[in-house]
């Protein structure tokens, strides 16, 4: 019998009781964002300690000018694999409250269809409940054979949700403890509920705040309308002119780097068989707003954005007020994709901005962080040997796709650590991520664990 097979039945046998371990870290409010819950963070860090130290990890809580990191490692069977896995345990806010159909800090299974159950509260699916699958995986493997098959780090991070501060200081102090032959990142998804997927590609991330300032003073619309500059107007011109009729970004250069996809990549996305009802009917939609002529998957798995993200300016309380702002303010971000540099992205923004300014107006920025794209390597052993224990757990065999978001952590991996990451998780695209209501499907939680088993072991032959 192969070493696999009684972990899993193990796994399968002991599901009830890992996902009651999972209702216990997912009741702990982890929202990095907000200062009045940093004991909270600390508290999901500790509760992960305890619980690695339970399978033999050598396990600690890493304090750092923020939330604090985890770390844990294990030992494996000499000549075998070091590999690093990477999750999160904080979580986004869960404003509006009102808008949940339960408290989201009380985790529970919700039964949606026949034979479809989901595991409901925040952090469920990011990113609590794909972290867990992979140390349940381990505790399985532990309580059948003794030990894990390769040695194992773990890296849980508490700022995720927050632009991971202290992420890359805490990388470069600790490069030597952490480096080992690649990574595993548990923050993705898959193509639907049967259909597992790798994602070779990650779009880069500029974000950029500007506040257009005007007169001193906000004024009555009436007594200074028509002869003082509006901020309001100059910045909704500024950014109405970054987009062309046909949806192309305007901003000169902005595309240097930008490679067409090659047609066999193309056609193997075209493959998957997703149209423009099929990714934009659930929203509500039904138009691609993007560059005109390409394919949805195309538009977010391959190309550059420019997107609007917050515009405030003047009276927004109820009611009406005739006032003309003294100043207006935008958050812009921009998703970048093959050779694209955010540093001369950000600042061919700044300069097209500063062009479109009346005379007596200013402008300043607000830098929101910045990564390049990630592609990865196709031909990767470890990613062959991964898509092959995927496809023997589900139902369809695995797909690699690309990812519109961006995972800075993965070039943070590269970057400091000289390593490619393998990105498999077990999310879907309506498990409402950063929204009310956010869930998990059960089938993610217990295949996700059975698929970090069959992964660990086919990464060990």
């Amino acid at each position: 019998m192969s070493a696999l097979a009684p972990v899993l039945d193990r796994l399968d046998q002991s599901l009830d009781q890992s996902l009651g371990r999972l209702f216990d870290l997912l009741k702990v409010k982890s929202i990095s964002t907000d200062p009045a819950y940093a004991a909270e963070c600390r508290k999901g860090a500790e509760w992960l300690v305890a619980d690695l130290k339970t399978i033999g990890f050598d396990a600690s809580v890493r304090n750092t000018p923020g939330h604090p990191m985890v770390v844990a490692h294990h030992d494996g069977p000499a000549g075998s694999p070091h590999v690093l896995f990477y999750g999160h345990y904080d979580v986004q806010p869960v404003d509006p409250l009102e808008l949940w159909d339960s408290d989201p800090f009380a985790p529970a299974i919700k039964e949606i269809g026949p034979d479809h159950k989901v595991i409901t509260g925040r952090g469920s699916a990011d990113d609590k409940g794909q972290l867990m699958t992979f140390v349940e995986a381990c505790r399985a493997w532990k309580a059948v054979h003794g030990g894990l098959p390769c040695k194992i780090t773990l890296l849980f991070e508490g700022e995720e949700e927050s632009g991971s501060p202290s992420l890359k200081p805490f990388l470069e102090a600790n490069a030597a403890e952490l480096k080992a032959d690649f990574a595993m990142v548990c923050d993705t998804g898959m193509w639907d509920r049967d259909t597992p997927a790798i994602s070779t590609a990650l779009r880069g991330l500029v974000g950029e705040e500007i506040t257009i300032h005007a007169a001193n003073r906000d004024l009555h619309s009436g007594e200074f309308g028509g002869a003082a500059a509006n901020p309001i107007r100059i910045l909704a011109r500024i950014l109405a002119d970054i987009h062309d009729d046909t949806g192309r970004v305007t901003i000169p250069r902005f595309y240097d780097g930008v490679e067409e996809t090659p047609s066999q990549v193309l056609k193997s996305w075209e493959s998957l068989g997703e149209t423009a009802d099929d990714f934009l009917g659930p929203i509500g939609l039904s138009v691609p707003a993007g560059e005109k002529g390409r394919s949805v998957l195309e538009l977010v798995w391959a190309r550059p954005t420019a997107e609007f993200n917050g515009i405030t300016g003047g009276y927004t309380g109820k009611g009406f007020k005739t006032v003309i702002a003294a100043q207006a303010s935008a958050k812009v971000s921009f998703r970048l994709v093959h050779k694209q540099n955010p540093d001369k992205i950000r600042a061919a923004f700044r300069k097209f901005v500063e062009e479109r300014l009346p005379a007596d107006c200013s402008v300043e920025f607000h830098k929101h962080g910045g990564s390049p794209a990630i592609q990865l390597s196709y031909d990767s052993p470890f990613l062959t040997k991964a898509k092959q224990a995927l496809s023997d757990e589900w139902p369809k065999p695995a797909v690699m796709i690309a990812m519109g978001g961006s995972i800075p952590i993965v070039g943070d991996f590269q970057t400091y650590l000289g390593m490619e990451s393998l990105l498999v998780g077990f999310g879907l695209s309506d498990d409402r991520i950063h929204s009310p209501n956010e869930k998990y499907e059960l089938s993610s939680f217990h295949k996700g664990q059975r698929s970090w088993a069959r992964i660990l072991d086919a990464l060990t032959r």
